[in-house]
């Protein structure tokens, strides 16, 4: 079992900045990614950025060369840094945390954390 729990999002004008943690615990030893999901109203829950054991990160396009996604060296917290943030840009995130085991795929959710940016 790994439990998630988001911290950091709020309210930002359009350009601004935020920055995104995610607190791990639990079988963390056992995950073979983490990563950002955000939803935004009326919209599916999309991928945002992930990170592999190995530091391996894939963004998706919309935030390339904005947002970027870490993890500290213990593996216990994740990090979104988003810089230019665009009124698109608002949802809920939610931190991901993918467990492999044998041929069974496990997704952890944390409960969400909200992002607004005003124009």
């Amino acid at each position: 079992q790994v439990q998630l729990v988001e911290s950091g999002g709020g309210l930002v004008q359009a350009g601004g900045s935020l920055r995104l943690s995610c607190a791990a615990s639990g079988s963390i030893f056992s995950l073979t990614s983490m990563g950002w999901y955000r939803q935004a109203p009326g919209k599916q829950r999309e991928l945002v950025a992930s990170i592999t054991s190995t530091g391996i990160t894939n963004y998706a396009d919309s935030v390339k060369g904005r947002f970027t996604i870490s993890r500290d060296n213990a593996g216990n917290m994740l990090y979104l840094q988003m810089n230019s943030l665009k009124p698109d840009d608002t949802a809920v995130y939610y931190c991901n945390a993918l467990q492999i085991v044998t041929i069974a795929r496990v997704n952890y959710w944390g409960q969400g954390t909200q992002v607004t940016v005003s124009s």
